[in-house]
Parts: C-alpha cells; structure tokens; sequence
C-alpha cells in the first residue's frame, strides 16, 4: 500500500473534482452536455414510437394558411372552428398552443364607433345600424362566446427579457402565494407575459403557459409544471389540459421525506391530484419541470399523434370519428410560424407535439423522474466508487486493471439503464464514467511514465543478474531494492567446463566463440528460468546465486534443480557438439548454501552486484573437487539439510584448504519418485559401504566395491573408494582416524 501513495492521492483528487460537480458545488459544462447526449440515447432507445390515438394535433398549417388566410385569422372565424370542434364534431377538450394578446379589429367596428361618438353621434338611422351589426362585428365577443362554457384551455407565455411587456389578462394561480414557503425550490425569473385578452381570458375554463425549458444546448428536454410570476404559480398548458380533463382538482405539492441518510431533505419531487380516490402523480425535478416523455419522432405520416389540417376541419372535410371524443391542441407546423423546436428526437421539432407528449404522459401515468435526491445518490455512487477504484487499480496489473476499469464502466451502465428502464429514475452518468476512465488513465499512465521509469532504473542495475520476471516483481514495490551490501543465506553455484584448454586449442577461433557462446546461453537460460541471480561468468566458468537481490524460501532447492537440469542440457550440448566435430563437452557443478554478504561491491573503477563469504568459497572449491570424485554436480552439507525430496549419495566428508572443519558432501542423484529402482538399491549399498569405510571394515568396502562395480562399471567413484582401500591396508590410519579427506589444494 505504502508504495502506491501517490496514485492512490493523485486518484482521490481525481475522486474529490467529480464529486464537486456531482454535489453541484460547480458545474463542468462538458459533463453536463455528455449527461445530456446520454439522455437523448436512453430515450431513442426506449421511446415507445407509437401513436397515442387519444390526441389529435390541429394544425395551423401551410395548406390551412392557403385556404383561410394568413395567420392570426379572424376570431370570426375562430368561433366559427370552435363551434364546429365541439357541436359538430364532438371533441372533448381543446387546448390552445398559441395566445390571442390583442384584440381583433379586423371587422372596422372599432372605427364605426368612433364615428357614433363623433361625427354620427345624432345620427339615429346610422345608431341603429350599428347597435345592430355589433354583435356580428365583434368578432373578440363572438369568439368568447363560442368558448364560454366548453372545456377550452387557453395558452400564454412568460419572458425573462428585462422590460419585458406586460400584455392581456393573467389567469387565476393554480396554486397559491407561499405554497412552497422555505422549500428549496429553483423557479425561473420572470420579467413580463403575454396573455389572452380579457373577454377571451374570462370566457375560458383555463389558461397554462407554454414555455419549455432550455438546457444549454438549446434542446427542449423539461417543461415547467408550475411556474412562478411574483409570488403567484400558474400550471403549463398540458397540465391546465389535464386537469380540465379532470374536472379541475385540487394540485397539491409532493416533498420527499427525510430519512436517516438524508436528514431534513424535503425537496419537490411531483404534484398530484385526488380523483375519486385516485392519485394522478406528475414527478418533477428541482425545478419543478417534468421530463417530456417523448414517444419518437415528430411526423404528421405515422407519426406519435394523428394531425388534422383546421383548414379541413373549417371546410368540412373531417371524417366524425377522426375527432370525435380526442383531446385536441391547436399548434401549428408551418415553418413561417416559427414553431419549430431542438429536441432529443429532432432538430426541427414542432412544438404542440412537445405540450401532446406531456399530455400523452400524464394519461398513462409515465413519467421519468429525478426527484432532488437523485444528487444524493449520484455523489454516493462517485463517492463509494471513485474511492474503491482509486484504492485498487494502483494495485493491479495493466491487464486486470484494464478489467477491473472495463468491469465497472458496464457495471454503472447496465445499473443506470435498468434504473432507467424499469425503475422510471433519470441518474446521471457523465461523471461516473469519466471518473472511471480517467481514474483508469492516471494509474496506466502512471505506470507507464513514473512505475517503467523505475522499472527501468531496476532492468538497469539488476538485468544483467536477475531474469525479467524477477524485475517485473521487483518492479511492484522497487523501494525494497537497492544494490547496498547485507547480510542474506543464499545459496551459491559454480560450474567449469572439464579440459577447457585443450578444447579451445583443437577449435578455431569462429568455432570456438559459437562453441562457448552455445554453452553460457544455455546454462544461464536454465539458470534464470529457475529465478537463479547470474553473477558473472570467469571464462568458460559461471557463477550464480539465490536469494538476492530477490527473497527467495526456495533458494536452496532451486539452486539443485539448476543444477540438474544443467547436467541434463550439457548431455544435449555434447550430441549437438559431436555431430559437429566439435569435441565433447562436461562439466563440474559446486552448490553450496550459507550466511554471505551481497551487494554492490568492487573498486572505484568497477563494481559489480555480486556475494562473499565462507559459504562463496565452499562453493567454489565443491566445484574444484568434482573431477576428484568422478562426478558431475556436488552440494554441501547445508544446502542437502535444506532441500528435502531429492535423492542424494554420501560422496565423503572433506576438509578444504582454509577450513578447519569438514563437511559432509554430496551428489544429488534426481528428485524422489523419479530415479529408478536399480538407481536407488545400487544408492543403498553404497550407503553401507561408506560407513563400514569409516569404520575401517576394509574386507566388507572391498567386497561392496566389487558389487557396485559389477552394476555401474563405469562409476569413478567406486575405482577411487578401491584405491584409497589399497591405501589404507598398506599404512592403517589408526585408530582414531576421523574418515575425512583433507585436500591442501584449491
């Protein structure tokens, strides 16, 4: 853990900016805009891309402004539609996706009476005339009539331009001053509104507005619910529509309730209405907007809603059943009209369909939400999972972090989907994936830049010693390493090729570089494979340890295995060698084990990593005295008590120059379980006739001899063991003769 402080610090920092901007305490406009592109995704792919039957769209379009005139017609004429949407063809509530601000004066009554109050005043003929066709040349009063007592809802807007205009008459709030009180609820500023008319505003059953909500792309995703105009709350055009629809109950706020995770969290999450002892629920966010839960692309042909041109519904060309009992919206199309929103589901979106969408989602009760504590939950997804992944990558690998990182981006996707898909909750996802992937970044390009850099600087002073897989395993925590002297056991080999100097005289220079190349390669892959430290090569000699710089529990046994395996790959060397004419190639193993000092020692001109010691030049002289006894791998007597399941045979017990005290030695024949029977019986005699050896039996030794001779003719050791018997009969050593060969030489 210690070595990975500076990742796991430079991940929590990476941790605490996505939590910043997931608690709101700032925003990051390019997360925001990546949660957006998300959200348009989901919706695209879950959007039902059906028709809602039960709302027709009359449109305001180009054929209808061909056939009735420009837009705005005549309220003449609008009373005229009006009556034949209700009386003729039978619909069931109209709702107004356009505002009537100004009076209409298209008919020259108010000119007419301005002349009865002037020139014409005594004018009694001309008085009647006009008390007359008033009724028909007040086409404001005519259309107020033909809305009074039907169930239209009428439309108006707001404006937040700074002195804004403050046109016709405002309906009654839906909700009343105060409602929210000290509730944290985000309304937006308003500074003006252009309302209907005042007959009109009082003949209808309701008004709501019709201004989207603007995300910073410019895209319609929410419509305000309620919105607020000095200290009053006015409802939106689809909810006025609804809630006619309704019979006008009661809206009432719904406030989360605070739980032990969330003390005193009371945000806005929905309004309802009571019907009949059932509850119709509209969730909303923050800001009191619901998400539009849009059914798939805006189209007139095969679109979400069915549309009727007015210009057919004023000329008669409507079928009864296309309207009849439909919830209709009166919007337009028409591209003159400038209509047309930026919506998930298109760039040129008419905007009636977005007020029949929220209308069709309040009808099947399906609305995605993000109540206020979705924030709550986001920061706790950062925040459980940005520390998690910040204490960990730093301890994987490239390749399990790369799972790890991958792991978790499908996770937080498939848990945002479903949440999204089945549980109907709006999570924001921007943060979480790119904390992941950035957290995934800073660890690989940590690795790569700061972690290889020192796995460099180890390659650099360890390479040429130690396999690079040991450097890879250093490289996890590199602080531990360092080149500086200590004590540590290892155990050490040497190994020397027999009659070097006769084979380099019988070869030529070219042959002999391939010759001795082909050898030190071999014996130092085998040396490295079994995570042996190569220390230097002496001519055509090698030595080896382990244990360092690399902590090794095995470094004894692993030292043997070299060993043997070595004997093994000379054996193949030596045919290699044969069929090239080359001559026969053996050589001599010495492995000891014991307490040494390793590191970085030499001369001010040169160093070099390598081990001293008692336990080094055993080793050494081990190696010396293979050609001694005939044999072709020796172990001392400390590194045979560390290595169990190998099968050994007692060479002799051995005093070497410089060293008082002798030391049992050692040939090791093969791991247990692998050496044949006739192997391990030959072994046992042997056994026997070194103890009766010791004991001076010569008669027993030399009958042993004679059998152990018989089954391997070819053993040196057995022809040495005869001689030193000869030996021995001629000048006894005496009775307190200790068995052990002293040997003056190197």
């Amino acid at each position: 853990m210690k070595q990975h402080l500076i990742r796991i610090a430079l991940g929590l920092t990476v941790v605490a900016f996505f939590l910043g901007h997931g608690a709101e305490l700032f925003r990051v406009p390019f997360l925001d805009q990546l949660d957006n592109i998300i959200y348009d995704a989901r919706l695209k792919i879950t959007a039902p891309k059906t028709r809602d039957e039960r709302i027709v769209i009359l449109d305001i379009d180009e054929k209808s402004l061909a056939e009735i005139g420009r837009w705005p017609w005549g309220r003449d004429k609008m009373g005229t539609l009006i009556n034949k949407l209700f009386d003729k063809y039978g619909i069931a509530i109209l709702g107004f996706d356009v505002v009537f601000a100004e009076d209409d004066t298209s008919s020259g009554l108010g000119r007419l009476q301005e002349l009865a109050k002037g020139p014409l005043k005594d004018n009694p003929q001309f008085q009647e005339e006009l008390a007359r066709l008033t009724p028909q040349l007040d086409f404001d009063a005519r259309f107020a009539s033909a809305v009074k007592g039907k169930p239209v809802v009428l439309g108006f807007y707001f404006s937040a331009q700074q002195g804004a205009q403050k046109s016709g008459r405002l309906p009654d709030p839906v909700l009343p001053a105060g409602v929210f009180g000290s509730k944290p609820v985000q309304f937006q500023d308003w500074e003006g509104f252009g309302a209907n008319v005042d007959a009109l505003s009082k003949s209808a059953l309701a008004a709501g507005t019709f201004n989207p909500f603007l995300d910073a792309d410019g895209s319609v995703r929410r419509v305000p619910m309620v919105s607020k105009y000095k200290d009053q709350y006015y409802e939106s055009l689809s909810l006025a529509m609804f809630r006619a629809l309704l019979g006008s109950p009661k809206l009432e706020p719904l406030y989360g309730q605070a739980t032990v995770l969330s003390k005193g969290y009371s945000g806005l999450e929905a309004y309802q209405m009571k019907v009949d002892k059932r509850d119709f629920v509209i969730p909303v966010d923050a800001t009191s907007s619901a998400y539009v839960p849009y059914r798939g692309k805006g189209d007139r042909e095969g679109g979400s809603f069915h549309y009727v041109s007015l210009s057919d519904v004023y000329f008669d060309r409507v079928k009864p059943e296309e309207l009849k009992g439909k919830l209709a919206i009166w919007g337009t199309t028409a591209p003159g009209l400038k209509d047309l929103r930026n919506t998930p589901v298109g760039e040129a979106y008419p905007g009636v369909e977005i007020h029949a969408n929220l209308l069709s989602g309040m009808l099947s009760q399906n609305f995605r939400e993000k109540p206020a504590y979705i924030l709550g939950a986001e920061v706790l997804l950062l925040l459980l999972g940005g520390i998690a992944l910040a204490l960990l990558l730093p301890m994987l690998s490239p390749l399990r972090a790369t799972l790890v990182a991958g792991l978790g981006l499908l996770g937080i996707v498939l848990l945002n989907f479903f949440a999204y898909k089945s549980l109907y909750l709006i999570i924001p996802l921007a943060a979480c994936l790119l904390m992941i992937v950035a957290l995934f970044a800073l660890n690989m390009s940590y690795g790569f830049f700061i972690e290889s850099r020192g796995k460099r600087e180890l390659a650099s002073r360890f390479g040429e010693y130690v396999p690079p897989e040991l450097v890879d395993e250093m490289a996890k925590n590199p602080e531990k390493y360092d080149m500086l002297a200590k004590n540590e056991e290892l155990t050490i080999l040497f190994s020397d090729v027999r009659g070097f100097t006769t084979i380099s005289e019988s070869l030529s220079p070219s042959d002999l570089t391939e010759y001795i190349n082909d050898y030190l390669t071999t014996m130092s892959l085998i040396i490295r494979k079994n995570r042996g430290t190569l220390d230097k090569y002496i001519g055509d000699a090698i030595m080896a340890f382990w244990g360092a710089p690399l902590p090794d529990a095995e470094h004894a046994r692993n030292g043997v295995l070299t060993g043997l395996l070595m004997q093994e790959a000379v054996k193949e060397l030596d045919a290699k060698f044969k069929k090239k004419g080359w001559p026969s190639i053996k050589i001599g193993i010495g492995l000891n084990s014991g307490n040494v000092r390793v590191g970085d020692m030499g001369s001010k001109i040169r160093k070099a990593y390598t081990v001293m010691g008692d336990a080094v030049n055993l080793a050494s002289r081990l190696e010396g005295r293979t050609k001694h006894y005939g044999v072709g791998l020796m172990v001392g007597e400390a590194t045979r008590n560390l290595v169990k399941g190998v099968v050994y045979r007692e060479l002799d017990r051995i005093r070497v120059k410089g060293k008082d005290e002798p030391v049992t030695i050692f040939e090791p024949l093969g791991l247990e379980g692998e050496v044949d029977k006739k192997v391990l019986d030959e072994n046992k005699l042997w056994n026997q006739t070194i103890e009766a050896y010791r004991a001076q039996q010569w008669d027993q030794v030399e009958l042993n001899l004679l059998n152990l001779q018989r089954q391997n003719p070819h053993c040196y050791l057995y022809e040495l063991y005869a001689d030193q018997v000869s030996k021995h009969r001629k000048n006894p050593p005496g009775p307190n003769w200790d068995g052990v060969t002293t040997f003056d030489e190197k």
